[in-house]
């Protein structure tokens, strides 16, 4: 399918559907509570994705202080960040979506499944040259003292 095609469907069919949904429950409950709905939602999920960005910000330095690449945890950063964006557009199903992002097992996990099926991301295996816990491993080899070289 065209890029271009996907583009104009998400900034166009999105907004319209939001629309629908917003004219909906607001013939429903009442345009005032519409509004409500809409910015309580907005400044909750605000709210709950900077503290959640706090937390992974926490968890990026003390990667980075123990000299590890955090990679996992700056893609859930990004995550947070499409998060906090359908949070803040107005409509109740970018709010869906984003609360659903927010859940952090669920981030987790569905990151993990697109990297693994994007095959950026492998599952660990076990190499069989590598001993087991309760094996021990020699290395054969030679070697010299150094201190009986010198004297001898």
């Amino acid at each position: 399918m065209n890029p271009l095609l996907i583009f104009l469907l998400l900034f166009v069919g999105i907004p319209l559907v939001e629309l629908y949904f917003l004219i909906k429950v607001g013939s429903q409950i009442g345009v005032l509570q519409t509004v409500f709905l809409t910015l309580f939602t907005a400044v909750l999920g605000g709210w709950m994705v900077r503290s959640q960005g706090f937390a992974t910000f926490s968890r990026v330095r003390e990667a980075m202080d123990r000299s590890e690449v955090p990679a996992f945890d700056m893609m859930e950063g990004a995550v947070l960040l499409i998060c906090g964006l359908l949070l803040l557009l107005p409509g109740f199903i970018t709010d869906v979506v984003g609360f659903i992002f927010l859940v952090p097992p669920f981030r987790r996990w569905l990151l993990a499944a697109g990297l693994q099926n994007g095959g950026i991301m492998r599952p660990a295996q076990q190499n069989s040259e590598q001993p087991q816990k309760n094996e021990t491993r020699v290395i054969e080899g030679e070697f010299q003292r150094e201190d009986e070289k010198d004297r001898g």
